[in-house]
């Protein structure tokens, strides 16, 4: 009577490699003192300390990349909340009264500064002042550029979404986005060229500056 035949056993499981932390550092063939001029090993060091420990192997943590705007590479940094709040209008009278009268200049001086100097106040203005006459809608138009500032330093869409705030409420919105600008350290009555040329004079040694002068 014939016996069944075994069955074939599984192939043996390739081992594991070893953590490179967990390695043993290669033999340099000399005295690790003409390595390192204390005759220490660091590499030595640590393999001796994780042998110790019984550390468990780690990964290195994942390195997110950051975008223009971003303040933070770290994925979990929330944007930044706005100075002042929407209805905070009194908290700088000068805009609030420019606002109130002739929301078109100040719309112009917050397009000047989020476009950084490519396109110019007058020229912003008179777009906003001719949609407010033809549509009666310039929020329309000027909700683009609370997004692109929101972008660019990187703030939170509140109290709702950009095109709800300006719908609703357009003279709040374009005085909380100048108050923004204010707090940032620029000075938007004077344009972008303007801010860019005080910061240099303010970052220029005061002798360098008498010398030009002269």
């Amino acid at each position: 009577m014939d016996l069944p035949s075994p069955a074939p056993s599984a192939p043996p499981e390739p081992p594991t490699p070893p953590s490179p932390f967990h390695q043993r550092p290669p033999d340099y063939g000399q005295s690790a003192s003409e390595y390192f001029a204390d005759g220490t090993d660091p590499y030595m060091e640590l393999y001796e300390l994780r042998k110790a420990r019984n550390d468990p192997e780690e990964e290195p943590a994942p390195i997110s990349s950051g975008g223009r705007g971003s303040f933070s590479a770290n994925p979990s940094s929330s944007p930044a909340p706005w100075s002042t709040g929407l209805c905070n209008c009194c908290d700088d009278f000068s805009s609030c009264c420019l606002t109130c009268w002739c929301p078109c200049i100040t719309f112009g001086r917050i397009a000047e500064m989020v476009d950084r100097g490519s396109t110019s106040c007058g020229v912003s203005s008179a777009l906003y002042a001719l949609m407010m006459c033809v549509t009666g809608c310039p929020c329309m138009y000027s909700c683009f550029y609370r997004s692109k500032l929101r972008g660019q330093y990187f703030l939170q869409e509140r109290p709702c979404t950009d095109c709800c705030v300006h719908c609703c409420c357009e003279e709040c919105a374009l005085c909380q986005e100048y108050r923004q600008l204010k707090s940032l350290g620029f000075d938007p009555s004077i344009g972008w060229h303007g801010n860019m040329e005080r910061q240099r004079r303010l970052a220029m040694p005061p002798g360098m500056e008498k010398g030009m002068k002269r």
